[in-house]
């Protein structure tokens, strides 16, 4: 299965309502909305990439869990970022005062607010190329450090704000540095 991009934006411009309404209407259906407005259909994944989301959710929760710095969201969850897009990353986290500046409406729909920190985990039906695009995407609209984690090639992308990507062949660990303080993944849960 791969990834499919449609672009409605000749024919309808769906305001943030819309897309919200589409994906409860759809629930069957993993949708995204990248920054020019076009709808992304996400395949789901195998479950070699189905476990290795879940083992690094696990870590996340659980350094969460000690430091309670904020709030860790899985790959089910829909970000209405800043730049116009809608994105499920997936693991991300949101430091807590920002999480608690929403209303208790905007918590429980598509959060109007860009995470802190994302991660995306390749699968086989990911193209490098768009996921790239996805990771600047995030950087454009306030994300402070994001992964992209190759588990084929075993390649980690590290993008941090106002910084170049950073490329990392098969490392053992990855840090939260300042954003995540105390956070260290070990990828021998991926490799």
């Amino acid at each position: 299965m791969t990834t499919i991009t449609i672009n409605f934006n000749n024919v309808v411009k769906m305001t943030n309502e819309q897309f919200y309404q589409l994906c409860l209407d759809n629930p069957d259906i993993k949708f995204e909305r990248n920054a020019k407005g076009e709808l992304i259909v996400m395949p789901p994944t195998g479950g070699e990439t189905g476990n290795c989301n879940s083992e690094i959710n696990a870590e996340f929760v659980i350094w969460n869990r000690q430091k309670k710095l904020g709030k860790v969201f899985d790959s089910s969850t829909c970000f209405q970022l800043p730049n116009g897009s809608d994105r499920s990353p997936d693991v991300s986290w949101i430091q807590l005062s920002r999480w608690n500046s929403l209303t208790p409406e905007q918590c429980e729909k598509f959060p109007p607010i860009a995470p802190d920190f994302v991660l995306e985990l390749m699968s086989p039906s990911d193209n490098l190329k768009s996921t790239q695009e996805k990771m600047l995407e995030y950087m454009d609209a306030g994300v402070k450090l994001s992964w992209l984690i190759e588990r084929k090639n075993k390649l980690v992308e590290i993008y941090r704000i106002g910084q170049s990507k950073e490329v990392l062949v098969a490392p053992a660990t990855l840090s939260g540095e300042d954003v995540l303080p105390g956070f260290i993944l070990n990828l021998n849960i991926v490799w």
